[in-house]
């Protein structure tokens, strides 16, 4: 007997693990597997034992997620064969998607992707079952939950169940996090030092070292080719937001900022976020901002700056983008014209709450947990967010130190850091808490070099000592604000890339305020400051 899936009782493990037979749901759920139950499981099985999971990953990485050594070495250690049911993630949600309305469920979803709305909506409807009840069978969870009891708050709905198994990343602590600010400024070096200039301190330095990138080529080649200034608009770590503090309360992917006297605004509604798309429409009108920021994807904006043509750019790691070289340095917060030198927090955090769910389709749930529990083991947990050791086909983010029992990073050797991993990690449900750096693995040489950086240059001048947390709202909340969000959100980001290219929002302000009201701000404001006052008792 290779794969359970037949409906015969069976033995397993000297009579610890009773196979039973098949139920009415399998005739009808074409997707999942056959029913079978297991008891008191242990690993590895004696027998090989199937479970049917769909999941997304990069198209860097093999079609079938089984090719990767991470998960062939987890199907030895447990006896547990997955076969996968993989997409990229441009259809992942739709295939998902369509996999729920037609009944077709898998056991579980691996990087299910879910937002609040769709994990409690889900819920409601039978799709997804709750799983506190199997964390009993979960010593690995367990002890990553005593260690950071924060977390089963955060896993918890508001009606008390817990639907989804989270991804946990610990980098750093408070304004310290690796996740305070996403979208690093880099400024080009070398043309800075071609041409004798100093590294801008203040808006207006900043501009006329543009202005220098623009007019006097800093590349040598004779043409007017350098891009000044480049961006991705609306694009998380790609956007320039990280730039509007100069102006006052500053800005950041989710227009969400909690000043230091807990209030809740939406910085996109805030006059200083006026005067920093003012300052970039400026920009703009001299031609130091690439025309293509506004519509360019991230395969164009990434091949220019491999040509190294842009004098300042945005994202949250050079090295994919112009590599690790001392040719691009960090931009430390500009001073505006009123005096404010301000960073906004980004509300990220190491945290996703719905990394693995499992489907009501799923009849062998004591299995399905400890096979999920397998995935928090620290060394897993660690292999699983970045990849592993040992493998004879591709570059090696570790090499495993046996007598230390230390994952030690690997030197990236000029790799950028996001295909690296994306070819031989695998995501899913983990946990990496700061305690396991020096005991379980190494930092990772790019998030080691990232830290220092954010607590040498940006970090001195981040104002805001709170973020957003990660609110579990009630699905009526998740209604209205999901409803409002579709037209406030996409109002606010309409409108901030056209003001940006061709002015106007000075004349327009009040106008702008007033839609954003008719959408439904203050209702999403009333809305978000009753979940962070929530959170904070």
């Amino acid at each position: 007997m290779n794969k359970i899936g037949k409906s015969v009782s069976v033995i397993l493990l000297a009579g610890s693990l009773i196979v039973t037979g098949c139920s009415s749901k399998s005739s009808s759920n074409k997707f999942s597997s056959e029913d079978y139950k297991l008891s008191d499981v242990s690993f590895p099985l004696k027998e090989e034992v199937s479970l049917k999971i769909m999941t997304s990953s990069s198209p860097l990485a093999p079609k079938d997620p089984n090719e990767k050594l991470i998960f062939q070495r987890l199907e030895e250690k447990t006896g547990v064969h997955i076969d996968w049911r993989n997409y990229t993630g441009d259809v992942f949600n739709e295939k998902r998607n369509l996999a729920i309305a037609s009944g077709e469920l898998p056991d579980a979803i691996f990087n299910s992707g879910f937002s609040d709305y769709e994990l409690l909506k889900n819920a409601k409807d039978g799709v997804i079952v709750p799983v506190e009840d199997l964390i009993q069978y979960m010593p690995n969870l367990q002890a990553v939950l005593e260690k950071a009891p924060q977390y089963k708050a955060m896993m918890t709905a508001p009606d008390g169940h817990i639907y989804a198994f989270p991804w946990i990343e610990e980098l750093g602590e408070g304004k310290e996090s690796i996740h305070s600010v996403d979208a690093f400024p880099w400024i080009n070096m070398e043309w800075l030092t071609k041409l004798g200039l100093k590294m801008p301190t203040t808006t207006e330095e900043l501009k006329q070292v543009l202005i220098a990138f623009k007019t006097q080529d800093p590349n040598g080649n004779g043409e007017a080719d350098e891009i000044p200034m480049s961006f991705i608009i609306n694009d998380g770590g790609q956007d320039p937001h990280s730039l509007f503090g100069a102006f006052g309360l500053g800005d950041n992917g989710d227009f969400t900022v909690v000043t230091n006297n807990d209030e809740v605004k939406l910085s996109a509604a805030d006059e200083s976020y006026k005067k920093a798309i003012v300052w970039l429409n400026d920009l703009y009108n001299e031609g130091l901002i690439d025309v293509e920021a506004f519509e360019h994807d991230w395969n164009t904006y990434l091949a220019k700056g491999r040509e190294n043509r842009y004098g300042l750019y945005f994202t949250w790691d050079k090295g994919n983008i112009t590599g690790m070289g001392d040719d691009y340095d960090l931009l430390a917060p500009l001073k505006g014209p009123e005096g404010h030198q301000n960073v906004a927090r980004s509300n990220g955090m190491g945290f996703d709450r719905s990394r693995l769910v499992v489907t009501s389709a799923n009849n062998n749930l004591e299995l399905t947990a400890k096979w999920i529990d397998q995935l928090y083991d620290p060394h897993q947990s660690v292999q699983n967010n970045w990849g592993t050791y040992g493998d004879e086909k591709h570059q090696n983010i570790f090499e495993f130190d046996k007598s230390a029992n230390l994952l030690k990073h690997r030197p990236l050797e000029g790799s950028a850091p996001v295909e690296l991993r994306e070819k031989t990690s695998v995501g899913g449900p983990l946990a990496i808490l700061d305690s396991y750096y020096g005991k379980v693995t190494t930092k990772p040489e790019d998030a080691a070099w990232r830290l220092n950086l954010m607590k040498e240059v940006m970090v001195p001048y981040i104002e805001a000592e709170n973020i957003y947390p990660r609110v579990f709202f009630s699905l009526e909340e998740l209604d209205r604000l999901s409803t409002i969000e579709a037209d406030l959100f996409a109002f606010v980001k309409r409108k901030r890339a056209e003001w940006i290219a061709n002015g106007g929002i000075e004349k327009e302000w009040n106008e702008y305020l007033d839609e954003l009201d008719r959408l439904g701000l203050q209702e999403w404001l009333e809305i978000k400051q009753s979940g962070y006052d929530r959170n904070s008792k």
